[in-house]
Parts: C-alpha cells; structure tokens; sequence
C-alpha cells in the first residue's frame, strides 16, 4: 500500500461521509463553520511544516522511498495532505457531535479585566496547568535519546492545549462526555490507521528515539501524537466557534429581605396594628366607658 492509497482507504472515505452529514451545521452551529475547518487546516499546514521536517531530518521517523510520490523538503507531499486532511476528518466530527448538542460556553469570566487571575483554583486554570505540565515533561524527556520524539510531541503541543483551555473550560465541564467523544473517536480511528500504514511499510518508527512501549503494536509516541492533535483542532473548533456556543451568566435575582436569627432565615413582614393606635380623641377600651352599663354586651343590660 502507498501513501496516497493509504489516504483513499482511511482518509478521504469518512471525510467525504462526515462533509454530508453536516450539510445543516451553518443553521445549527452559526456561519463560522463556513471557514473554521478551512482556517484550522491551514494553521495545522503552517504550524506543523518545520516541526515534522526536523522530525524526517533526525531520524525520528522515516517513509518507504517506493510508497510515496515525492518530497517537499524532507516530507513526503502526502504528508502535507495529511497536515490538511486531519483536521477536516477530526473538525467535520466535532461539527457533528456538536450539531446534536452543543456545548455551552460562559465568557463572562474571561471577558472581565483580570478575570483569569480571578479564577486560580478553578477548572480554568487548573486544565491549562496540567498542559503545562505536559510541556515540562516534554522538555525532561528531550534530555533523554529515547525520549526525543515523545519530548518534541509534548514541547511541540501542549503550550498550544494550555492557551486553549482557559477559554473553552467552562463549555468542556458543562459536557465532559461530549468533548470525550469528539475527540476519543477520531482518535481511536486513526490509531488503528497508523497501526495498518507502519506494518505495511508506509512509514517506519525509529527505536532509538522512542521509548520501546507499545500500545497494541502502536508505538506510544504515536498515540500521544494522534490524541494531542486531536485535542488541538477538537479545540480549535470550539474555540473559534465560541461566540455561536457562548452562553451569557444569568443576572442573580434579588434575595429577599430576610432577617438571620441563629442559622434560621426569618422572612420580615409588614407590622398591622390589631387595632387602631391611641390618639386624644379615641381613648383606649375599657369595660366602664361611659352610657355602656358596667357588665353588659352591646350596651344590653344582663337580667
């Protein structure tokens, strides 16, 4: 099998199904998606170009010289497809996870001046703190031989998951399944892709760069590879589609005037005399008032 066989097999056939099953994502989703996957794969092509030619460069990994049609500079010109064809195969199924329920995202937090600082402790950061700390084993494992390519994989992606994430938390924990979905599914898929395009001889892993483990004959490195930008353009998409998901805080209501006795909310309500208040000309009651017989009821004299 070629590369390029490679893409007309796995590639293009769910790209072509997931590109009709979301024909109705501008009604759903808003006119963005018109030109997000556009703009997404044309960041992936620029951002990804010198990191995976000085991946080919090293040695980290290498391609079948009689399974591709050429180079452009190390890289075979199907990889530079690749670069493209991914993002639109993992954005067209977040299109789709989202067109049966979207996500709702809260910008009031992030708009607000100081508004991240605001937030330390919470989801927000916490999610970009574990990226970042994602990228600082990336930068312990370069300074091992057998950890280049997962170090350059973790260096290379996740200061990109970490400045994402503050922005798109609140709509990820308010549907953490379907964030999983959008980007466990494409994952799963192209790990069984990588797992069928290496045995067949269409690229090669090198072992010295790598760790050794393997997951059901797939080298780590390339799981960690094929989830980290997964989770890229799975939040890249939510990301610039966020004025579309975003949902405004609903004002508090005003609580209502109570008093605190202890731990027990007393509602206060209005003081009404049970009878009229004392004045000068309306004395108070009493049982001898005069021309009302003492003893009596109504001003009837008991027998």
């Amino acid at each position: 099998m070629t590369y390029l066989q490679f893409h007309l097999v796995f590639i293009l056939p769910p790209i072509l199904v997931l590109l009709i099953a979301i024909r109705g994502a501008r009604a759903a989703l808003g006119p963005r998606t018109v030109w997000v996957l556009p703009v997404i794969a044309l960041i992936a092509m620029v951002y990804t170009t010198a990191w995976d030619n000085y991946l080919v460069y090293r040695g980290v990994w290498w391609y079948g010289a009689d399974r591709v049609i050429g180079t452009i500079g190390w890289v075979p010109v199907e990889e530079y497809l690749f670069f493209i064809l991914q993002p639109v195969l993992t954005g067209a199924w977040t299109y789709l996870v989202l067109m049966r329920r979207p996500l709702r995202i809260d910008p009031s937090p992030v708009r607000q001046v100081g508004g991240l600082l605001q937030q330390l402790g919470d989801r927000r950061l916490v999610g970009a703190a574990i990226y970042a700390l994602a990228t600082g084993a990336g930068l312990f494992a370069l300074t091992v031989e057998r950890g280049l390519y997962l170090g350059l994989i973790l260096v290379w992606a996740a200061p990109v998951l970490a400045a994402q994430w503050p922005f798109i938390a609140s709509g990820v924990a308010s549907a953490p399944g379907r964030f999983a979905v959008a980007a466990g599914v494409p994952t799963l898929y192209l790990w069984v892709a990588d797992r069928v395009a290496i045995g067949a001889g269409i690229w090669s892993i090198s072992p010295r760069y790598t760790t050794g483990v393997h997951i059901a004959g797939l080298p780590m490195e390339e799981a960690v590879f094929f989830l980290v930008t997964n989770l890229l353009v799975v939040q890249g998409v939510l990301l610039f589609l966020q004025p579309s998901l975003e949902r405004e805080a609903p004002a508090p209501a005003d609580p209502p005037h109570t008093a605190h006795a202890g731990s027990i909310a007393v509602q206060r309500a209005p003081c009404r005399p049970s009878r009229p208040p004392f004045t000068p000309d309306r004395p108070p009651f009493t049982p001898d008032r005069p021309g009302v017989p003492n003893g009596s009821r109504n001003g009837r004299q008991r027998t």
